[in-house]
Parts: structure tokens; sequence; C-alpha cells
């Protein structure tokens, strides 16, 4: 008879978009992954209430008193997705009660609590920790990442990379998105933090200087909602129309020096008419060059500078076999294509193995409180480059 697998009881903070996607991926995660340990959904934790949230998706319990649900004996992982500057308090204290912990990207609000979270977790080191860089699940973006290990396009020149959406327009109301003490920065940490961390994932190097930074806020003022949604923009305005300063981020794009020597290139916007989720990268390096689009998320193109002249041109790479590429083994046949909530699913199998001692049979590495508290170093140094329009080192930003 087979050995019975251990549970890991979950509670999770926040019942809003993210909390659809990470229940979404404690539901089937073991279902499909081969893990040491079986994620209990066991207490979903909201300030404005979760009854009805733990009903639909299958949670134990639900919860309002976040500083009881994160000390509770029975939770053995806490995960968080509220916004931005709650991440940091949740997070120590459930360190400091014995929990591992995983976060929503951007790790925090404000460098300050990234680091208090960094440094939690460099105290507990028994814990684990995880931050939701979902995009490191997706199996194409994943062979980008062995390619350019295996050599396969040699030095890295530069890096292009931008998350584009549009879904922020005037008619879109205050929701916490927009609030600066809530959410710390807006299409910043919200989208150049996915693709600041996939430009370090693929590469393997890390940015080392920050330049020419541009932040512009568009549309300054917004109205006033009644209450929030469960998704990403949603809302209900009341009667009484009533406006509110936006204190954010519309768009960032910034410059940056990679460690290898290469140049990098970052834009985020939630403003691009016509861009739902482009979430893009190329590398050029010196034997080739590597491109993605999440928007296509399952193909990978190359470009091998040594095909001669007759056959030169970028290839597209179908990244759906179980025999050759991360991940795919779980899910379905050839080219039967996965979508935005696998990249998810993934990453908790790789969070489950680390927490179940299994990190040998971990196919991809998942970022770490240390891996997202450097992201945010860049974010924080891309600021400043352009309150102070001015080069940025990384060695001053701490």
């Amino acid at each position: 008879m087979a050995e019975t697998k251990k549970d890991c009881n979950v509670a999770l903070f926040g019942a809003g978009f993210m909390g659809r996607a990470h229940s979404n991926a404690y539901l089937n995660v073991a279902k499909f992954f081969d893990l040491p340990v079986r994620p209990v959904m066991h207490t979903v934790c909201d300030i404005l209430g979760a009854d009805a949230f733990a009903a639909n998706w299958g949670w134990q319990h639900a919860s309002t008193d976040w500083r009881a649900t994160a000390a509770a004996d029975e939770v053995d992982l806490v995960d968080i997705t509220t916004p931005n500057h709650q991440h940091a308090p949740v997070a120590v204290a459930a360190l400091e009660a014995g929990k591992h912990v995983a976060c929503e990207k951007p790790l925090a609000g404000t460098l300050d609590d990234a680091r208090a979270m960094k440094q939690a977790a460099d105290a507990h080191p028994d814990q684990r920790t995880h931050v939701w860089f979902s995009y490191r699940g997706c199996p194409a973006l994943a062979l980008a990442r062995k390619m350019v290990r295996d050599g396969k396009i040699g030095r890295i020149f530069h890096v292009r990379a931008q998350y584009l959406q549009d879904w922020a327009g005037p008619d879109v109301p205050l929701l916490w998105r927009f609030k600066g003490t809530e959410s710390g920065s807006g299409a910043h940490g919200d989208l150049n933090a996915h693709i600041v961390d996939a430009c370090c994932f693929v590469t393997g190097e890390q940015i080392t200087e920050v330049c020419g930074a541009i932040m512009e806020t568009y549309i300054k003022r917004r109205v006033i909602p009644e209450s929030e949604a469960g998704n990403i923009k949603g809302a209900t305005v009341g009667d009484k129309i009533e406006y509110g300063d936006v204190t954010v981020d519309d768009a960032v794009s910034f410059l940056a020096r990679l460690s290898g020597g290469g140049s990098a290139s970052f834009e985020a916007t939630r403003l691009a008419a016509g861009r739902k989720n482009a979430n893009r990268i190329e590398i050029n390096g010196e034997k080739g060059s590597l491109r993605w689009d999440f928007e296509d998320m399952n193909w990978l193109w190359y470009y091998n500078v040594e095909d001669d002249a007759e056959r030169a041109g970028w290839q597209k790479i179908m990244c759906t076999d179980a025999t050759a590429h991360p991940y795919v083994a779980a899910w379905w046949p050839d080219a039967h294509i996965l979508g935005y909530e696998h990249g998810f699913v993934n990453l908790a199998s790789t969070l489950l193995k680390n927490i179940g001692g299994a990190a040998d049979a971990v196919e991809v590495p998942a970022p770490t409180f240390q891996d997202a508290y450097e992201t945010q170093r860049v974010l924080e140094a891309a600021v400043l480059s352009a309150q102070n329009r001015s080069w940025i080192d990384l060695s001053d930003v701490k």
C-alpha cells in the first residue's frame, strides 16, 4: 500500500482576483502532479468577509481576523494575495509563527517593507518562502531559460521586455491599485516586476545599473467607488459621484545594464490600447536570439545565427512536448495547449515540493523572498532614476 501523503493546511489571505487564481491552483495541483505534501484548503481570510468565496472555492473556513489566522496552530502555509501594503505585516507575523509563506508580486508596496520581509525570511531559514511570479510556470519561458543555460544564444547583448495592458482607462474607478498608500506603485510594481523577474530568470544575470527612467500618470483623478469587486478592474459606483486623486504611475519605462555587460530595456503600461496582456521578452545574443509573448504563451521563437542563408530565419517552437518541455508531462497530449491558470498550478507544484523536501524533483526554480527583494531593488532604482534623472547603481539601493 502506498504511503499516505502528508497534508499541508493552507490559509489564503485575500478573496479577490488573485485569490481565485491561487484557489484554482490548490484545487488542481495534487490531481496533476505527484507531490510529497497535499494542499488542504483550510481557511480563507479577508477583512471584508469571505464566506461566499469559501463556499464557492472549497475553503473549509472563512475568517476576518488576519492575526489569528496567521498564528493558528493548524495552518502550515500562509498565502498572501492582499493589496501590497498588507503583504509585510502578514508575512512577518506568519514567519514568526513558524509558517511557510507564499506571497503575490510585487513582494511589497515599498522597498522598506520588502526588506523587512526578506529579513524575516532570513531569520527563519526552516520556513519556505515563495513569490508568485506565475509566468515562470509557462513551459515556453522555462525552455528559454534552459536554452540560455545550454549556450544556444551565447553571450547576451540585449534584453527587450514589455508588459502592455489597456484595462485602466479613465472610466475605471479609483481602485486600490491606483492608491499609492495601498499599492505602492501602479504599472511599475504590477507589471515591471514581472518582466524584471523574467529577465533575470531567463538570462541568469542580475541588473547592476538603471538609467533613463520615465514615470507618468496620465489619468490623475478617478471616480471613488462604493466597493470593489473581485476582478482586476471591477467595482460598484454609487449614485453620488465623487472623485479622488490617483497617486501611482500609469506607465514606467527604463534602461538597465546587466551583470554580463549587456543592456536591457523595460516598459510597462496599463494604457496601451489594444494590448490586453502583452507580456513580452526578447533576448539577443552572439549566437542567436529568443523571443516570447504571453498572448501566444505556448510558443517560443528561436533564431540561430549559424543557420545558412538558404534556411535562416526564426524557428517557432511549440512547447507542449511531454518528453522535452518543463511541466508538460503533468498535463495534456502534445499541442493540447496550456493557459493562464496552468502557470499558477505549475508553480504551486514547485512550492509544495519545496515544502515537502523534494527540491530535487523541482523542474524550474520558483522565486523566494530573496529573489523578489532583488527585483524590488530594481524597481526602486527606476523610481530614483526618474526622480533624479540620473544613473542609479544597484549597489546604492539597499
